[in-house]
């Protein structure tokens, strides 16, 4: 839809210079999400007629985000004057998308703090056979009681008891190609990748974005 509104702010100031044409269409909306020239090619093989009702959904949205911010802001602002000594009352400024966002975050933070770590068990086991070493995986992962963990480790160490193929399983497996990031696919695989921080990533993949190496995520 915001492609769309940017269609029409175009359109608004192009068509009025176009020559005119007898009872032939000027204007052809090419839609493509991807710089790769397979969807270029498809968009361009799809043209569709501008749509000037999603053009105004957003002009809609704008405005409603416009006057919400605005109500709450001094709502706000005027509830929350004098009620904490270290919170500057000049202005509070809600947004209809920040502030729930900024609940999420703040409901995340909760969590981290109010964390309480829990010991678990886990049950290792390393087998040898022809001179290679060979780690086994519990099924069953971990357990947080010990004295259960201590049962399944003292049955495994029963009388030496050798270990007993039971099944083998054999698949062929094909890995895809990457998957395109949004956003937040982005910013959180750059943290735990590379060890970029948020700000940084966005200012790196604007760079690239306005360098036409990447599309808007």
């Amino acid at each position: 839809r915001e492609g769309e509104n940017i269609c029409f702010e175009v359109m608004q100031n192009v068509v009025p210079n176009l020559k005119k044409l007898a009872g032939e269409q000027q204007v052809w909306r090419a839609k493509f999400s991807s710089l790769a020239p397979v969807d270029l090619k498809k968009a361009m093989n799809t043209l569709g007629s501008p749509n000037e009702d999603e053009a105004r959904s957003v002009d809609a949205r704008q405005e409603i985000d416009l006057k919400l911010g605005c109500s709450f802001t001094r709502f706000q602002t005027k509830f929350f004057q004098g009620k904490y000594g270290d919170l500057d009352t000049n202005l509070i400024s809600y947004g209809p998308c920040q502030t729930p966002t900024l609940w999420f975050c703040v409901k995340r933070h909760d969590e981290i703090t109010s964390f309480q770590p829990e010991s678990f068990y886990t049950v290792d086991v390393d087998v040898s056979k022809a001179g290679r070493d060979l780690h086994l995986e519990w099924q069953r992962g971990q357990v947080f009681d010990l004295p259960v963990a201590s049962t399944f480790r003292d049955i495994v160490q029963q009388n030496n008891a050798p270990a007993r193929v039971v099944d083998i399983t054999q698949k062929e497996d094909r890995m895809a190609r990457p998957q395109a990031l949004n956003t937040v696919a982005m910013l959180k695989m750059a943290s735990t990748r590379l060890g970029i921080g948020p700000q940084q990533a966005m200012h790196i993949a604007e760079r690239l974005y306005l360098g036409g190496w990447l599309t808007y995520p």
